[in-house]
């Protein structure tokens, strides 16, 4: 009787243990309020050729998953560019291209457009850092990096 009442209680508690964390799963309440946007991300170089760009992106108000990464307009950076996946597990990403090809960009151009899922109703508030930009000899240039929200290009 007793190995039997003690089999029960084991059984038991194994069960509980096992179940515990499905129910606390399905009583978290889900935000359905999800909408995709996509970010462009532009960088003006002046009268400089453009060879290769590394930035930062991360949201400081909202929710935010960023879910896609685009390539950009000019065909230097036609390509989706590097990006650091350990940064996308800390709601940023850190984004780098470079090109040793002879036809390279100057001016304001579209370098990347970043596809984000966001959730809630706030809307997302975005710090855009630059890193780095270079010339075809690997020389720093000045370079003002923008973003524009929306589906125009």
């Amino acid at each position: 009787m007793k190995r039997y009442l003690l089999l029960s209680l084991l059984v038991t508690c194994l069960a509980a243990a096992l179940l515990a964390p499905r129910v606390a799963l399905a009583s978290r309440v889900i935000d359905t309020r999800v909408h995709f946007t996509p970010v462009h991300i532009y960088l003006d170089s002046g009268d400089r050729p453009l060879a290769a760009y590394q930035f930062e992106l991360k949201a400081t108000k909202g929710r935010i998953k960023i879910v896609g990464v685009e390539g950009g307009a000019h065909a230097a950076f036609k390509e989706a560019p590097y990006y650091d996946p350990a940064a996308l597990m800390q709601d940023r990403i850190i984004i780098a291209a470079f090109n040793t090809g002879r036809d390279l960009p100057t001016g304001r151009i579209r370098i990347a457009t970043l596809h984000l899922q966001i959730t809630g109703d706030t809307q997302p508030q975005y710090k855009l850092e630059p890193i780095v930009a270079a010339d075809a000899d690997g020389q720093e240039i000045p370079a003002d990096l923008t973003l524009e929200r929306g589906a125009n290009k």
